[in-house]
């Protein structure tokens, strides 16, 4: 729920999202670790937090399901850690995209003001010099845009 908060509000840092995971892959272990501990023996000792993510308890002999289950939650993290890496680049592309149509909407409108300043300073100049057939003017270099 986290990382999917993060990326919904724009995060995308990879960074961020490795150690996401790790907290996630050590969350997961500590809770199997944690249900393992009541199957074993009578009583139980504590022991001290290693610095490295910690293992789940192994299986009794014959089972066969504890390195499954440790295979298949590394697969299904390693999934989720690229779903995420997928929705951020798709979020990332969106804005690229947004910003650029709102960059080309604001070039044409810039396109459309500039020739219309054009055509009533050519006006106004045929105006002023009314001594000067239109034929001297330089012809337009571009029609007009229709509105």
């Amino acid at each position: 729920a986290l990382r999917l908060s993060y990326l919904r509000s724009g995060g995308h840092d990879p960074a961020v999202l490795d150690q996401l995971v790790h907290l996630q892959l050590e969350a997961t272990a500590l809770e199997k670790g944690t249900a393992g501990l009541g199957r074993g023996r009578g009583t139980v000792t504590p022991q001290p937090a290693p610095e490295a993510p910690l293992a789940v308890p192994a299986e009794p002999p014959g089972t066969g399901t504890h390195g499954l289950d440790a295979a298949l939650l590394a697969v299904e993290l390693e999934n989720r850690r690229l779903e995420d890496e997928l929705l951020a680049l798709k979020v990332r592309r969106e804005r690229r995209a947004d910003a650029g149509s709102r960059a080309a909407q604001r070039h044409t409108e810039e396109l459309a003001q500039l020739q219309a300043e054009v055509g009533l300073l050519r006006c106004h100049a045929e105006q002023a010099r009314p001594w000067l057939h239109p034929r001297v003017l330089p012809s337009p270099i571009a029609s007009p845009l229709l509105p």
